[in-house]
């Protein structure tokens, strides 16, 4: 029986090659946008997924709320609260405090191999929390040594070859030798958390001074904690036990009312927004959009397939009354033209796969993944096959129900004629459709308005020909040495050292009192950065009054500069010469300038508070090429000078202004996958009005013809097979606008800094899908007015 079935679908199908083209292309096109954006999302949701006990996993955060810079949460914090939750806290069963690792850069030296990567100190229970798979060593002792290391698989090949590497030693930072005591497989890709190596956190105590009173400190946030919870213990029952340990245990940080969150793991990757501490939103909102264009776009190519297929009922009417006249039950012709939509689906699918498997390398690059068709997977090919017969029985329920329902009776007399009540379900669809795809075009059009938009928006500094490299190694001892040489090599015409590299700030620090503060009055909540002299000349800021720092290291230890962000936010009307206390130092300093507000974080948030201060903290070093400098060959003169006051380190640099352009990224990554999927809809949207358009051009041949005949010209014969069509557009550019704007609005919301959205996006979108539409309609109907008409008539 199904073989029958299946036999008359092939006929069919061949038989009417030119409809069946168009609905297998526009069907293949959907399911290929559904099929990446599917195995996209599933990637997203996999992210550490394949941590054992990932659901017990946990990092451990800080929420703080003030009167007057509201809520925030960051993943910083001090280590005595990880000892704490270790010792006190029942349910806990591990707990780990690290530095940031996978964001501390390092030398790594074996002989004459050197290399620069990403690790970070983490304590002993940093592995048993996170059970990453030995391939030598093993967990138990790998971080027990202080001066010990353990690589990951890339990184041990890298500096050791094929050499077994246990026990081998690596100096890292040209200062220290480690021992190798473990090598672990390499970090997935849809790993958060990405490192090439790890160090004893032990290691860190003993050879970083500064860490001293670390464990003692309260307010010594510079740390993150991880815990792994008991088995059946939840979150929900630790949660109110952890809640107050900082209020409780650190007076000083009680004014910001900070509460102990935790974190889940299995939601790092796509909740990275909170609200009254709890994740709410992230990427997981664009995963959401994007799911939702694939379903759209997959929509889309299901109405076109209904469209064509009922828009050609007069053609199988008397197949239909043919097939009731002899017998057929209304049953076997739904069965059967849901036989015929099922197989032109399926062969749609294998087109599918051909293009997914071509379009795969391109959308991996754009959105940095490694998905792959998992052919070998039979879980995959169920859910395609569930795929295949749901969107089949999709597109073809209302040609199967509606074809099936015609009167034999009517229908071998010829009294089967369309009228509005068939054509009318078909506009619908047709609204429905191009209004998913103009509110896409809108969208793409929104997204890119608000990227540039906060391209535009003025920095504060000059990003041109400015250059950061991290000050590594032996470079903050010879600074003074190394910034003589850079300005004499004649490629370099400004040099100057900071905390923070310009495109971010590593440090916030709370400004304690300042003249006119209230008693009520909450300290700020400031960003901090440590300049050398020259910092501002080098970067291109501008002093709005008040001096720059001296060319002494001590002279101004006292003095501080504050940005205009921070004047505005403590109200000093006069702040040149007045002082002011910051962080929980009793030995106030003197603000002796005011500078103007710099984007040194995000381009969609308003400029932060900042505090510039005169000191020896240095982490990255900034330097601006000389206009005449040719960039290749001042790069081959940098290195040379680097490698000879740094040679443990490899000479890497960036470009500010590329760096500024990251900050874009996932906004220009949404610009372009929103783009490449309203081109899809409007595309799959014009292969379906492509094919009603040839449809009423050959169900209208004989009135064309005689209108011809009666002098109608190539221009009336057009409007007249395109205003319909133009209509359907316009109604839909209503609907999706309104949709869009509701939409889009909500969007931009979660940015400070944003467009407000006017009249012109509509009407440039409304215009470019009545052109669209125009064109793709176009060539049916010149085609039909300029037919012969006595071939027309003597046709009929």
């Amino acid at each position: 029986m199904i073989k029958n079935y299946l036999k008359i679908a092939w006929r069919n199908i061949v038989n009417n090659k030119v409809y069946s083209a168009i609905n297998i292309l526009g069907l293949a096109a959907g399911m290929a946008v559904a099929l990446i954006i599917g195995l996209w999302v599933v990637n997203e949701y996999s992210f550490d997924k394949f941590l054992p006990n990932y659901k017990q996993l946990y990092q451990v955060e800080l929420n703080f709320t003030t009167q007057h810079d509201g809520e925030h949460t960051q993943t910083a914090m001090a280590i005595p609260l990880v000892d704490v939750m270790r010792k006190e806290i029942p349910g806990i069963k591990y707990a780990a405090e690290t530095d940031w690792v996978g964001w501390q850069w390092h030398s790594l030296l074996v002989g004459d191999k050197k290399l620069y990567l990403n690790g970070g100190a983490a304590a002993p229970d940093f592995l048993k929390i996170f059970q990453y798979p030995f391939v030598k060593g093993s967990a138990k002792d790998a971080l027990t040594d202080p001066y010990s290391i353990i690589l990951n698989e890339s990184t041990a090949k890298a500096l050791f070859g094929n050499v077994d590497p246990i026990n081998k030693f690596i100096r890292i930072d040209n200062q220290q030798n480690l021992k190798v005591t473990g090598v672990i497989k390499d970090i997935p890709k849809n790993a958060t958390k990405q490192f090439s190596f790890l160090t004893p956190f032990s290691f860190k105590e003993k050879t970083e001074s500064w860490m001293s009173t670390a464990r003692t400190t309260w307010t010594n946030n510079s740390f993150n904690a991880f815990v792994e919870l008991e088995p059946g213990v939840t979150i929900e029952q630790i949660a109110p036990k952890i809640k107050n340990l900082v209020y409780e245990h650190s007076p000083q940080m009680r004014p910001a009312k900070p509460e102990v969150i935790l974190h889940p793991l299995k939601d790092w990757h796509l909740y990275s927004d909170f609200k009254n501490g709890k994740a709410v939103g992230g990427f997981i909102d664009y995963v959401r959009m994007f799911n939702i264009i694939g379903i759209l776009v997959l929509l889309i190519a299901c109405i076109n397939f209904m469209n064509l297929s009922t828009a050609r009922s007069e053609r199988r009417a008397r197949e239909v009354g043919v097939r009731k006249a002899i017998g057929s039950q209304r049953r076997d012709l739904i069965i059967q033209f849901l036989a015929e939509s099922v197989l032109i689906t399926f062969i749609a699918f294998l087109f599918s796969i051909l293009f997914v498997q071509l379009a795969l390398p391109y959308f991996n690059s754009l959105v940095d993944s490694a998905i792959s068709i998992p052919y070998t997977n039979p879980v995959f090919w169920g859910i395609m096959l569930f795929y295949v017969l749901l969107t089949g029985l999709l597109a073809g329920s209302r040609p199967a129900f509606y074809l099936s329902s015609f009167n034999p009776v009517k229908v071998l007399k010829g009294a089967i004629k369309e009228g509005k009540s068939a054509s009318l379900p078909r506009k619908i669809l047709v609204v429905t459709q191009f209004s998913c795809s103009i509110a896409l075009i809108i969208s793409t059009i929104i997204v890119y308005q608000q990227i540039q938009h906060a391209k535009d928006r003025p920095t504060g500094y000059n990003a041109a020909r400015l250059m950061m490299t991290d000050m590594s190694g032996d470079l903050n001892t010879k600074y003074d040495a190394l910034k003589n040489d850079l300005l004499a090599s004649g490629y370099v015409e400004s040099v100057a050292a900071a905390s923070s590299p310009v495109t971010n700030i590593y440090s916030h620090m709370s400004l304690d009192k300042w003249p006119g503060k209230s008693v009520s009055d909450e300290a700020v909540n400031i960003a901090a950065v440590f300049v050398s002299d020259d910092y501002f000349k080098t970067l291109g800021m501008t002093l709005r009054e008040g001096r720059d720092f001296t060319h002494s290291w001590t002279a101004d230890s006292t003095s501080v500069i504050l940005n205009e962000a921070a004047v505005k936010r403590i109200g000093l009307k006069n702040p040149i010469n007045q002082l002011v206390t910051w962080n929980g130092s009793t030995v106030p300093v003197r603000v002796i300038g005011v500078v103007k507000d710099a984007l040194m974080e995000s381009p969609f948030t308003p400029v932060q508070p900042a505090i510039f201060s005169h000191g020896h903290v240095a982490n990255n070093i900034m330097y601006r090429l000389a206009p005449n400098a040719n960039t290749q060959q001042a790069i081959k003169k940098l290195t040379k000078i680097f490698d000879s006051y740094n040679p443990a380190y490899p000479y890497i640099y960036q470009f500010v202004d590329e760096e500024y352009n990251h900050k874009f990224n996932l906004e220009i990554l949404v610009g372009k996958l929103s783009g490449i999927f309203a081109g899809l809809a409007i595309l799959i949207s014009c292969l379906g009005l492509f094919g009603l358009a040839a449809y009423v051009a050959e169900q209208r041949t004989k009135e064309i013809g005689i209108r011809k005949v009666l002098g109608a010209s190539v221009a009336q014969v057009w409007l007249l097979l395109s205003k319909d069509f133009i209509l359907l557009v316009g109604i839909s550019c209503v609907i999706a606008s309104p949709v869009a704007f509701y939409f889009l609005q909500n969007w931009l919301q979660k940015y400070d800094y944003r467009i407000t959205i006017g009249p012109g996006v509509f009407i440039l979108s409304a215009t470019a899908a009545i052109a669209i539409t125009l064109i793709t309609i176009s060539f049916q109907a010149i085609k039909a007015a300029l037919t012969n008409p006595v071939k027309s008539l003597r046709s009929e």
